[in-house]
């Protein structure tokens, strides 16, 4: 196993002990617990219990997370367990670890009379390979010696139900795979009506709640549960960590009503969700089961109306892999109730998505959003100089617009180029829409040279001039064609981190319309980032409203340079939640060596010897080893730290957990956010972060649920594709009754966030 993959599986390891949940990194064939784990218990004496573990090669048991009680028969008793091998754990500090076999003892004083005693045997173990189980429960009944002789069966020894009979110690009856627990079947009633028929093993029981179909048989036709009242009667269960729930121990035949828009005959398939536990027992994981069905030729008959309770359809179609997987998960590594937030849950059909502005209205935005972009941070210091070096340079006004014209063609053809690029990458499934380029750490750090570059130029370190002939070629000079071009190419390298107003639905339709269309919006927000330098060259009455040159302008451009140091620093930022602290690190060498580069570079071109070159080219090759550095970290399991007020605790995003959320008739608000992401960021502070948004999820019962898109996430890149999101920021409120999400816009207030919380909740 290569050392990221075991890192990997080991932070997932770690959440999975912290959270008692089995690590997502962890479903892969993993051996039954009660096979890696063999537990047993005797009465050695009439106060004393042994209770065994036998454990498989590889696996370790944490004396920490092993427990053993008993009930009322044995007094109170008290757990010895030996010392374990004690070493130093990277994640959970000092531990203490069983291999092979553990052996414990229980103390207790029976009570007068007592011939058998119950043990309730807690304990949770890991693979070397760095997967844990999640905890484990067993319950043990142990014969006391005075009442018979003593036997000593473990999860493979003599059987006699859960409570067990004769002299044996005897555990929970090992788990059935899903597909013996639950059986499952539909029929086709008539071209209207299916039955389903569920039929739990003797000991196993199902969730009435968590049953959801969904019909996948061609167009027109749909199925649907019938509401709570007309559902087959369920047996009131006292769960004993969720309360009272409704379930299903026996047969149990459910008619689903079948709308359908065409009459003719067909063929498909019934996804049935489901989700049981064994009595006394472990619990699965919420399943999805794929049942063919033929129907006959039916009526046309309107679609049934769902229940407001009914759980949510399971996965559709292009979901069928992930949602398999859950369905094939073995039965003792499942631990989740159905209501609690679930993380299994087949994940809800996404709702129909917005239109977008069409072609011409999306050119439009997108005109008006590169506009914009010239007013970000990054791209106003070279936009503000290359106007004024424009304006007061005194050249005729043909050259002044041959400027002009050079530093548009470099915006659009580096516009060009990045659409073309997005819409590829986008098509071959690598990357989704605007911002895309800043989940890669060698981007962010490059971008971050760049800017740094840029701004130690403007406080007069070095001067970014290369010379292209005799006083020619500047990138922030006013001399040259070529300079004007590849100034109009930085700029659109260093607006690629920001998004501005109207860009989201413009980008909408790029990514979502056909490919020349697309490439026009990009065309569109090209023309924008450099329409007003455009306006300066083509229009002398602008020329001459700008200020009169002077020694200002020698402070203005020293000034100019603090927007690109804020620039640099919070693509650090962004660095370091991709690549953690050691990336700051790293990337700081190399600003180091790019300064000592730039530094040289002057001292050579301003009279110094022909060593300044050699200094300057070596610092420049410097750069390469921390970067080359830097690309070998691997992501940090940090998460995403927003800005919200104290009392609103967040809910890791995943299809199955909104699922399961929505299922239990709660307002879900999902926030999908990036570190990188500025108008993200805003929101947060401006809303998110505010007590009014508290007061709004408090009174909707709402839960905040949020998705971290800084790095690559192929789960959130499914979720923004199925709104035709271009990226982030996406929000996304979900009522209670079931309904469709209602989609927020990018730039949102608290009034308009409170009010869809208020609906959600109402409606």
């Amino acid at each position: 196993m290569t050392r990221p993959l075991h890192r990997l599986r080991r932070w997932l390891a770690a959440l999975a002990l912290l959270a008692g949940v089995p690590a997502s990194a962890a479903d892969v064939a993993l051996p039954p617990v009660d096979q890696v784990f063999v537990l047993s218990a005797q009465a050695t004496a009439p106060d004393r219990i042994e209770v065994r573990w036998k454990i498989a090669d590889g696996y370790y048991l944490y004396r920490h997370r092993t427990s053993v009680k008993a009930d009322a028969t044995f007094g109170e008793a008290r757990l010895a367990l030996p010392d374990g091998d004690k070493h130093r754990d990277e994640f959970f500090g000092d531990v203490e670890t069983y291999r092979q076999a553990l052996v414990g003892t229980v103390d207790g004083t029976p009570v007068a009379g007592a011939t058998t005693t119950t043990l309730t045997v807690k304990y949770q173990g890991c693979a070397d390979a760095g997967i844990c189980y999640p905890p484990q429960t067993r319950t043990l009944k142990v014969a006391l010696p005075q009442a018979a002789a003593t036997g000593a069966f473990g999860l493979g020894g003599k059987r006699g139900g859960l409570f067990g009979g004769g002299d044996a110690v005897q555990s929970d009856a090992a788990p059935l795979p899903p597909e013996q627990a639950y059986a499952s079947e539909v029929i086709a009633l008539d071209g209207n009506t299916l039955l389903l028929r569920l039929t739990p093993a003797p000991g196993y029981y199902l969730y009435r709640d968590k049953l959801s179909v969904s019909l996948q048989a061609g167009k027109g036709l749909a199925a649907a549960l019938p509401p709570k009242a007309r559902m087959p009667a369920a047996r009131a269960y006292r769960d004993e960590h969720f309360g009272d729930v409704a379930v299903y121990f026996d047969q149990v035949e459910i008619p689903l009503a079948v709308s359908r828009t065409t009459e003719a005959a067909a063929t498909g398939t019934l996804a049935l969700g489901l989700q049981g536990c064994q009595d006394g027992g472990i619990c699965y994981p919420p399943m999805t089961r794929r049942l063919p069905v033929t129907l006959p030729a039916g009526r046309l008959a309107a679609a049934p109306a769902a229940s407001t309770n009914d759980a949510p359809s399971p996965a559709p179609a292009s979901e069928q892999t992930a949602v398999a997987a859950v369905d094939a998960a073995p039965a003792d590594r499942a631990i989740a109730r159905p209501d609690a937030t679930s993380t299994a849950d087949a994940p809800r059909q996404a709702p129909p998505v917005q239109g977008h502005a069409g072609l011409l209205g999306s050119v439009l935005l997108a005109l008006l959003g590169g506009l914009i972009l010239n007013l970000m941070p990054c791209v106003l210091p070279v936009l503000a100089l290359k106007a004024l070096s424009l304006a007061q340079s005194g050249e005729s006004r043909q050259r002044a617009r041959r400027h002009a014209l050079a530093y548009t063609a470099g915006v659009l053809a580096s516009f060009l180029a990045l659409g073309a690029l997005a819409l590829a990458l986008r098509k071959a499934g690598l990357a989704l829409g605007w911002g895309f380029q800043l989940q890669q750490p060698l981007v962010v750090a490059g971008l971050g040279l760049v800017v740094f570059a840029l701004g130690l130029s403007l406080s007069g370190l070095w001067h970014a001039n290369v010379a292209l002939g005799a006083r020619t070629g500047a990138l922030l000079q006013r001399e040259g064609m070529a300079g004007d071009f590849f100034t109009g190419v930085l700029a659109v390298v260093l607006a690629t981190p920001c998004t501005a107003p109207f860009m989201g639905a413009a980008l909408a339709y790029a990514f979502t319309g056909p490919a020349l269309g697309g490439l026009l919006v990009f065309l569109a927000l090209g023309l924008g980032l450099a329409l007003p330098f455009l306006l300066i060259g083509f229009v002398p009455a602008l020329a001459r409203l700008l200020p009169k040159p002077g020694a200002w302008m020698e402070t203005f451009k020293q000034f100019l340079a603090f927007p690109l140091y804020t620039t640099a620093a919070w693509l650090l930022f962004v660095l370091a939640a991709l690549r953690g602290a050691d990336a700051v690190w790293w990337w700081s060498l190399a600003a180091i060596a790019l300064a000592l580069a730039a530094w040289a570079w002057t001292r050579a071109r301003s009279g110094g010897s022909g060593g300044w070159r050699v200094v300057a080219l070596l610092a420049l090759l410097a750069t390469a080893w921390p970067l080359a550095s830097l690309h070998r970290l691997h992501k940090p399991a940090i998460a995403n730290t927003n800005a919200t007020p104290s009392g609103i605790a967040q809910v890791a995003f995943s299809e199955q957990a909104l699922a399961d959320l929505r299922a239990q008739g709660r307002v879900v608000f999902v926030n999908m956010t990036a570190d990188w992401c500025v108008s993200c960021k805003a929101n947060e502070k401006a809303v998110f972060a505010r007590d009014g948004f508290r007061a709004a999820m408090d009174a909707a019962n709402a839960v905040y649920m949020v998705g971290d898109y800084t790095d690559v996430d192929p789960a959130i890149t499914a979720y923004l594709q199925r709104h035709q999101a271009v990226g982030v920021p996406l929000y996304v409120v979900y009522p209670r009754n079931g309904g469709e999400g209602r989609i927020l816009p990018v730039i949102v207030t608290p009034g308009l966030v409170a009010d869809a919380l208020a609906q959600a909740a109402g409606g």
